[in-house]
């Protein structure tokens, strides 16, 4: 596919930290290209580089082959992580005023019919629920009808069943021929959404490719999860890896049958014993670590 955003070497100092680290980066046109890192790995910097908030210390960042300039500000939605909304005025007024910003806008009606805001439209915008005013918070970022749409942690805070609602949301404008960038903590969400996913750590990206590709190129084996209660400390054989969680034990194996076999010769109870296979929490963590970032 073709590259609808690409960064080349790009580099970001503040007060002698590098923030950002030669990094590579192009965004294929139609998809939704994940980047995600742990706490400090540089992924807000980067966004902001690439959304033009910021200016690199060195690189070149292009949207359809040119310099981001007027064109790359007009084909462009942002749902920040936290937007402030004017207060006292509805749904329907908020998206009215956002759009007053634009040349081009999509019809209030189909914003509201995209975003799911029919129930809600003629609310004050204070006396939204956390769902509704992320569907609000999207809908403001489509606007313009935008080429590339940002998404920074949409879902944060959300309940199970309002982070759903916003997948379906997000995959009906992919659907459409957009292309969106998600940054996310939720690996889950990455996985579901994305079609390639970039993992970011001290500035660089340390892997990249679909979530499918990843997992095969890092892991050949599965989880058995025990409680720790259940886990009563046997010799395992060295074929096993086991990592100790704090209420639970995940044994790594290439060999579900053996394992099992040796867990029973044990005398390990299997009656609460969870197989899963490897996702990209996983490799996530493979990759940067499992220590607290701050």
């Amino acid at each position: 596919m073709t590259a609808l955003l690409e960064a080349c070497r790009l580099v970001k100092h503040f007060r002698g930290v590098k923030a950002v680290d030669g990094l590579d980066l192009a965004i294929p046109t139609g998809c939704c290209f994940g980047l995600l890192g742990p706490n400090g790995a540089g992924k807000t910097t980067t966004v902001e580089l690439l959304e033009g908030i910021q200016e690199p210390t060195r690189g070149v960042i292009r949207y359809r082959g040119e310099r981001l300039g007027a064109r790359f500000r007009q084909d462009i939605g942002i749902m920040f992580q936290s937007t402030a909304l004017q207060d006292f005025i509805t749904v329907r007024e908020n998206l009215r005023m956002f759009g007053s910003l634009y040349r081009h806008t999509l019809p209030v009606e189909q914003l509201i019919e995209d975003c799911a805001l029919g129930g809600f439209i003629d609310r004050d915008s204070r006396k939204l629920s956390g769902g509704q005013r992320q569907r609000l918070l999207l809908a403001i970022a489509l606007v313009n009808d935008p080429e590339l749409i940002f998404l920074d942690e949409p879902t944060t805070g959300l309940d199970p069943q309002a982070r759903r609602n916003f997948w379906e949301l997000v995959q009906r404008i992919k659907a459409r021929g957009k292309t969106l960038l998600l940054t996310t903590h939720y690996m889950e969400e990455a996985y579901h959404l994305c079609d390639e996913v970039a993992i970011m750590d001290h500035g660089r990206i340390i892997a990249q490719g679909t979530p499918r590709e990843l997992l095969a190129a890092h892991f050949d084996d599965v989880v058995l999860q025990l409680p720790q209660a259940d886990f009563s400390n046997p010799p395992l054989s060295p074929a096993l890896t086991v990592i100790r969680n704090r209420d639970s034990v995940e044994i790594l194996t290439r060999d579900v049958n053996a394992a099992i076999e040796e867990l029973l010769a044990h005398h390990i109870s299997l009656r609460r014993l969870q197989i899963r296979p490897r996702t990209l929490e996983d490799l996530f963590l493979e990759l940067t670590g499992r220590e607290l970032r701050t």
